[in-house]
Protein backbone atom coordinates (compact mmCIF):
# COMPACT_ATOMS: atom_id res chain seq x y z
CA UNK A 1 0.00 0.00 0.00
CA UNK A 2 1.37 3.40 -0.93
CA UNK A 3 1.61 6.28 1.46
CA UNK A 4 -1.87 7.65 2.05
CA UNK A 5 -0.51 11.18 2.30
CA UNK A 6 0.02 13.30 -0.81
CA UNK A 7 3.55 14.10 0.30
CA UNK A 8 5.49 14.26 -2.93
CA UNK A 9 5.13 17.54 -4.84
CA UNK A 10 3.14 17.36 -8.02
CA UNK A 11 5.39 19.92 -9.70
CA UNK A 12 8.08 17.37 -10.47
CA UNK A 13 6.32 14.43 -12.08
CA UNK A 14 9.52 12.48 -12.76
CA UNK A 15 10.64 12.72 -9.15
CA UNK A 16 7.17 11.86 -7.86
CA UNK A 17 7.05 8.82 -10.13
CA UNK A 18 10.47 7.62 -8.99
CA UNK A 19 9.56 7.90 -5.31
CA UNK A 20 6.25 6.13 -5.90
CA UNK A 21 8.05 3.33 -7.73
CA UNK A 22 10.51 2.93 -4.87
CA UNK A 23 7.69 2.92 -2.29
CA UNK A 24 6.10 0.05 -4.20
CA UNK A 25 9.46 -1.74 -4.11
CA UNK A 26 9.63 -1.22 -0.34
CA UNK A 27 6.19 -2.78 0.05
CA UNK A 28 7.17 -5.84 -1.97
CA UNK A 29 10.47 -6.18 -0.16
CA UNK A 30 8.75 -6.04 3.24
CA UNK A 31 6.64 -9.04 2.32
CA UNK A 32 9.73 -10.93 1.19
CA UNK A 33 11.56 -10.18 4.42
CA UNK A 34 8.73 -11.30 6.74
CA UNK A 35 7.96 -14.41 4.70
CA UNK A 36 8.32 -17.62 6.72
CA UNK A 37 7.38 -21.26 6.47
CA UNK A 38 6.01 -21.17 10.02
CA UNK A 39 2.24 -21.51 9.74
CA UNK A 40 1.48 -19.33 12.76
CA UNK A 41 3.93 -16.48 12.21
CA UNK A 42 3.02 -16.29 8.53
CA UNK A 43 -0.32 -14.77 9.58
CA UNK A 44 0.60 -12.89 12.73
CA UNK A 45 3.61 -11.13 11.18
CA UNK A 46 1.53 -9.83 8.28
CA UNK A 47 -1.40 -8.72 10.42
CA UNK A 48 -0.34 -5.08 10.75
CA UNK A 49 1.57 -5.12 7.48
CA UNK A 50 -1.61 -5.93 5.59
CA UNK A 51 -3.54 -3.27 7.56
CA UNK A 52 -1.53 -0.66 5.65
CA UNK A 53 -0.47 2.67 7.07
CA UNK A 54 1.06 5.95 5.92
CA UNK A 55 4.58 4.47 5.60
CA UNK A 56 6.03 7.76 6.81
CA UNK A 57 9.37 6.30 7.84
CA UNK A 58 10.09 4.49 4.55
CA UNK A 59 9.11 7.65 2.67
CA UNK A 60 11.56 9.72 4.71
CA UNK A 61 14.25 7.11 4.09
CA UNK A 62 13.72 7.35 0.34
CA UNK A 63 13.61 11.14 0.31
CA UNK A 64 16.87 11.24 2.25
CA UNK A 65 18.27 8.77 -0.25
CA UNK A 66 17.30 11.09 -3.10
CA UNK A 67 20.25 13.30 -2.12
CA UNK A 68 22.49 10.44 -3.22
CA UNK A 69 21.68 7.38 -5.32
CA UNK A 70 18.11 6.47 -4.36
CA UNK A 71 18.12 3.57 -6.84
CA UNK A 72 20.43 1.46 -4.67
CA UNK A 73 18.88 -1.70 -3.27
CA UNK A 74 20.43 -0.82 0.09
CA UNK A 75 18.18 2.24 0.31
CA UNK A 76 15.15 -0.02 -0.13
CA UNK A 77 16.43 -2.34 2.59
CA UNK A 78 17.03 0.63 4.90
CA UNK A 79 13.41 1.70 4.37
CA UNK A 80 12.20 -1.83 5.10
CA UNK A 81 14.40 -1.99 8.19
CA UNK A 82 12.88 1.12 9.78
CA UNK A 83 9.29 0.17 8.93
CA UNK A 84 9.64 -3.36 10.33
CA UNK A 85 11.13 -1.89 13.49
CA UNK A 86 8.18 0.50 13.71
CA UNK A 87 5.66 -2.31 13.17
CA UNK A 88 7.35 -4.38 15.87
CA UNK A 89 6.91 -1.56 18.38
CA UNK A 90 3.22 -1.32 17.47
CA UNK A 91 2.64 -4.97 18.38
CA UNK A 92 4.24 -4.30 21.77
CA UNK A 93 2.54 -0.92 22.31
CA UNK A 94 -0.90 -2.34 21.64
CA UNK A 95 -0.39 -5.00 24.30
CA UNK A 96 0.81 -2.45 26.86
CA UNK A 97 -2.05 -0.06 26.01
CA UNK A 98 -4.63 -2.84 25.71
CA UNK A 99 -5.72 -1.13 22.48
CA UNK A 100 -8.61 -2.92 20.72
CA UNK A 101 -7.91 -1.59 17.21
CA UNK A 102 -5.03 -0.41 15.10
CA UNK A 103 -5.36 1.04 11.59
CA UNK A 104 -9.02 0.12 11.54
CA UNK A 105 -8.39 -3.56 12.31
CA UNK A 106 -8.46 -5.58 15.52
CA UNK A 107 -5.07 -5.59 17.21
CA UNK A 108 -3.00 -8.77 17.17
CA UNK A 109 -3.41 -9.41 20.89
CA UNK A 110 -7.19 -9.20 20.44
CA UNK A 111 -7.10 -11.71 17.57
CA UNK A 112 -4.63 -14.13 19.19
CA UNK A 113 -3.20 -13.26 22.61
CA UNK A 114 -0.77 -10.93 24.38
CA UNK A 115 2.02 -13.50 24.21
CA UNK A 116 1.53 -14.07 20.48
CA UNK A 117 1.55 -10.32 19.80
CA UNK A 118 4.72 -9.75 21.84
CA UNK A 119 6.55 -12.65 20.22
CA UNK A 120 5.46 -11.48 16.77
CA UNK A 121 6.95 -8.07 17.53
CA UNK A 122 10.16 -9.83 18.57
CA UNK A 123 10.12 -11.78 15.31
CA UNK A 124 9.89 -8.55 13.30
CA UNK A 125 12.75 -7.04 15.33
CA UNK A 126 14.81 -10.12 14.45
CA UNK A 127 14.11 -9.77 10.73
CA UNK A 128 14.94 -6.04 10.91
CA UNK A 129 18.21 -6.84 12.69
CA UNK A 130 19.13 -9.29 9.93
CA UNK A 131 18.63 -6.50 7.40
CA UNK A 132 20.85 -4.13 9.38
CA UNK A 133 23.64 -6.69 9.43
CA UNK A 134 23.46 -6.96 5.65
CA UNK A 135 23.74 -3.17 5.36
CA UNK A 136 27.00 -3.08 7.29
CA UNK A 137 28.47 -2.29 10.72
CA UNK A 138 27.36 1.34 10.77
CA UNK A 139 23.75 0.37 10.10
CA UNK A 140 23.96 -2.25 12.86
CA UNK A 141 25.13 0.39 15.34
CA UNK A 142 22.45 2.89 14.28
CA UNK A 143 19.74 0.25 14.55
CA UNK A 144 20.98 -1.01 17.94
CA UNK A 145 21.16 2.51 19.36
CA UNK A 146 17.66 3.24 18.06
CA UNK A 147 16.32 0.00 19.51
CA UNK A 148 17.81 0.97 22.87
CA UNK A 149 16.13 4.37 22.77
CA UNK A 150 12.80 2.82 21.80
CA UNK A 151 12.99 0.54 24.84
CA UNK A 152 14.08 3.34 27.17
CA UNK A 153 11.32 5.61 25.93
CA UNK A 154 8.69 2.97 26.60
CA UNK A 155 10.21 2.18 29.99
CA UNK A 156 10.27 5.83 31.04
CA UNK A 157 6.70 6.32 29.86
CA UNK A 158 5.59 3.25 31.82
CA UNK A 159 7.37 4.21 35.05
CA UNK A 160 6.65 7.93 34.75
CA UNK A 161 8.68 10.88 36.04
CA UNK A 162 10.29 10.82 39.46
CA UNK A 163 9.20 13.48 41.99
CA UNK A 164 12.20 15.66 41.14
CA UNK A 165 11.66 15.42 37.36
CA UNK A 166 9.92 18.14 35.39
CA UNK A 167 6.91 16.33 33.88
CA UNK A 168 7.10 18.31 30.64
CA UNK A 169 10.81 17.60 30.11
CA UNK A 170 10.17 13.97 30.97
CA UNK A 171 7.32 13.72 28.46
CA UNK A 172 9.31 15.35 25.67
CA UNK A 173 12.22 12.98 26.33
CA UNK A 174 9.81 10.05 26.03
CA UNK A 175 8.60 11.36 22.66
CA UNK A 176 12.18 11.85 21.51
CA UNK A 177 13.06 8.25 22.35
CA UNK A 178 9.81 6.51 21.37
CA UNK A 179 9.12 8.36 18.13
CA UNK A 180 11.84 10.77 17.04
CA UNK A 181 14.71 8.28 17.38
CA UNK A 182 13.37 6.01 14.64
CA UNK A 183 12.40 8.89 12.34
CA UNK A 184 15.91 10.35 12.74
CA UNK A 185 17.41 6.94 11.96
CA UNK A 186 15.19 6.58 8.88
CA UNK A 187 16.65 9.73 7.33
CA UNK A 188 20.18 8.98 8.47
CA UNK A 189 20.16 5.43 7.10
CA UNK A 190 18.60 6.52 3.83
CA UNK A 191 21.28 9.14 3.27
CA UNK A 192 24.16 6.85 4.22
CA UNK A 193 22.97 3.90 2.14
CA UNK A 194 22.53 6.24 -0.84
CA UNK A 195 26.19 7.25 -0.58
CA UNK A 196 25.70 10.73 0.90
CA UNK A 197 28.39 12.40 2.95
CA UNK A 198 28.12 12.01 6.74
CA UNK A 199 27.29 15.73 7.03
CA UNK A 200 24.14 15.17 4.97
CA UNK A 201 23.16 12.20 7.14
CA UNK A 202 23.67 14.42 10.19
CA UNK A 203 21.17 16.95 8.78
CA UNK A 204 18.57 14.20 8.56
CA UNK A 205 19.34 13.00 12.08
CA UNK A 206 18.77 16.51 13.49
CA UNK A 207 15.70 17.00 11.32
CA UNK A 208 14.23 13.68 12.48
CA UNK A 209 14.65 14.54 16.14
CA UNK A 210 12.61 17.73 15.63
CA UNK A 211 9.92 16.42 13.33
CA UNK A 212 9.52 13.22 15.33
CA UNK A 213 8.53 15.07 18.48
CA UNK A 214 6.31 17.42 16.45
CA UNK A 215 4.66 14.40 14.82
CA UNK A 216 3.81 12.88 18.19
CA UNK A 217 2.49 16.15 19.62
CA UNK A 218 0.23 16.42 16.58
CA UNK A 219 -0.81 12.84 17.27
CA UNK A 220 -1.79 13.82 20.82
CA UNK A 221 -4.19 16.32 19.29
CA UNK A 222 -5.38 14.01 16.54
CA UNK A 223 -6.21 11.31 19.07
CA UNK A 224 -8.69 13.71 20.65
CA UNK A 225 -10.08 15.33 17.52
CA UNK A 226 -10.10 12.54 14.96
CA UNK A 227 -12.93 10.30 13.86
CA UNK A 228 -12.06 6.66 14.67
CA UNK A 229 -13.74 5.59 11.43
CA UNK A 230 -11.13 7.48 9.41
CA UNK A 231 -8.11 7.42 11.74
CA UNK A 232 -8.30 3.75 12.73
CA UNK A 233 -7.57 4.74 16.34
CA UNK A 234 -9.68 4.49 19.44
CA UNK A 235 -10.00 7.96 21.00
CA UNK A 236 -9.13 8.20 24.67
CA UNK A 237 -6.84 5.17 24.84
CA UNK A 238 -4.15 7.15 26.66
CA UNK A 239 -6.73 8.66 29.02
CA UNK A 240 -8.07 5.25 29.94
CA UNK A 241 -4.57 3.91 30.54
CA UNK A 242 -3.55 6.96 32.54
CA UNK A 243 -0.75 7.75 30.09
CA UNK A 244 0.11 11.47 30.14
CA UNK A 245 -0.11 13.48 26.94
CA UNK A 246 0.80 17.10 26.35
CA UNK A 247 -2.83 18.34 26.58
CA UNK A 248 -3.39 16.56 29.92
CA UNK A 249 -0.06 17.84 31.29
CA UNK A 250 -1.03 21.39 30.35
CA UNK A 251 -4.44 21.02 32.00
CA UNK A 252 -2.92 19.66 35.21
CA UNK A 253 -0.37 22.47 35.34
CA UNK A 254 -3.14 25.01 34.95
CA UNK A 255 -5.17 23.30 37.65
CA UNK A 256 -2.24 23.63 40.08
CA UNK A 257 -2.24 27.41 39.64
CA UNK A 258 -3.95 29.57 42.31
CA UNK A 259 -5.96 31.15 39.48
CA UNK A 260 -7.37 27.81 38.31
CA UNK A 261 -11.03 28.04 37.30
CA UNK A 262 -13.73 25.53 38.32
CA UNK A 263 -13.95 24.10 34.80
CA UNK A 264 -10.26 23.10 34.89
CA UNK A 265 -10.68 21.52 38.33
CA UNK A 266 -13.67 19.55 37.04
CA UNK A 267 -11.68 18.41 34.00
CA UNK A 268 -8.82 17.16 36.18
CA UNK A 269 -11.33 15.24 38.29
CA UNK A 270 -12.72 13.65 35.14
CA UNK A 271 -9.22 12.81 33.88
CA UNK A 272 -8.56 10.99 37.13
CA UNK A 273 -11.82 9.07 36.82
CA UNK A 274 -11.35 8.29 33.11
CA UNK A 275 -9.29 5.18 33.87
CA UNK A 276 -12.52 3.48 34.87
CA UNK A 277 -13.87 4.04 31.36
CA UNK A 278 -17.56 4.46 30.74
CA UNK A 279 -19.30 7.84 31.14
CA UNK A 280 -16.34 9.43 32.98
CA UNK A 281 -14.07 8.72 30.02
CA UNK A 282 -16.63 10.08 27.57
CA UNK A 283 -17.12 13.27 29.59
CA UNK A 284 -13.36 13.76 30.00
CA UNK A 285 -12.86 13.37 26.24
CA UNK A 286 -15.63 15.82 25.41
CA UNK A 287 -14.35 18.46 27.81
CA UNK A 288 -10.70 18.01 26.89
CA UNK A 289 -11.45 18.35 23.17
CA UNK A 290 -12.74 21.86 23.82
CA UNK A 291 -9.92 22.89 26.16
CA UNK A 292 -7.30 25.45 25.16
CA UNK A 293 -4.58 22.93 25.99
CA UNK A 294 -5.35 21.08 22.76
CA UNK A 295 -4.66 24.12 20.60
CA UNK A 296 -1.55 24.88 22.68
CA UNK A 297 -0.27 21.40 21.84
CA UNK A 298 -1.04 21.87 18.15
CA UNK A 299 0.89 25.17 18.23
CA UNK A 300 3.88 23.39 19.80
CA UNK A 301 3.80 20.85 16.98
CA UNK A 302 3.75 23.58 14.34
CA UNK A 303 6.65 25.43 16.02
CA UNK A 304 8.81 22.31 16.09
CA UNK A 305 7.81 21.62 12.50
CA UNK A 306 9.05 25.08 11.50
CA UNK A 307 12.34 24.37 13.27
CA UNK A 308 12.62 21.10 11.36
CA UNK A 309 12.05 22.92 8.06
CA UNK A 310 14.81 25.38 8.99
CA UNK A 311 17.21 22.44 9.34
CA UNK A 312 16.21 21.21 5.87
CA UNK A 313 17.34 24.55 4.44
CA UNK A 314 20.91 23.30 4.94
CA UNK A 315 20.30 20.78 2.14
CA UNK A 316 20.77 21.58 -1.57
CA UNK A 317 17.75 22.99 -3.38
CA UNK A 318 16.33 19.83 -4.95
CA UNK A 319 13.00 18.04 -5.47
CA UNK A 320 13.77 15.95 -2.39
CA UNK A 321 14.00 19.01 -0.18
CA UNK A 322 10.70 20.39 -1.47
CA UNK A 323 9.09 17.01 -0.81
CA UNK A 324 10.51 16.88 2.70
CA UNK A 325 9.10 20.32 3.47
CA UNK A 326 5.71 19.11 2.26
CA UNK A 327 6.09 16.01 4.44
CA UNK A 328 6.85 18.14 7.47
CA UNK A 329 3.80 20.34 7.01
CA UNK A 330 1.59 17.29 6.43
CA UNK A 331 2.82 15.62 9.62
CA UNK A 332 2.69 18.62 11.91
CA UNK A 333 -0.35 20.49 10.59
CA UNK A 334 -2.66 17.46 10.29
CA UNK A 335 -4.27 18.14 13.67
CA UNK A 336 -5.17 21.75 12.84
Amino acid sequence: MRSSLALVPDADDAFSASVTERLDAVESRMREVVATSDDMVRWTARHLLDAGGKRVRPLLTLLAGSFGDMSRDAVIDAAVLVELTHLATLYHDDVMDDAPTRRGARTAHEVWSNSVAILTGDFLFARASALSSALGPEAVIIHAETFERLCLGQLHETVGPSPEDDPFAHYLSVLADKTASLIASAGRLGALQAGCEPAVADVFARYGEKVGVAFQLADDVLDLRSDPETSGKTPGTDLKEGVPTMPTLLVRRRAASPEADPRTARLVSLLDAARDGGPALDRALALLREDEAVEETAAMARTLGAEAVAILEELPDAPGRAALIDVTHALTDRAA
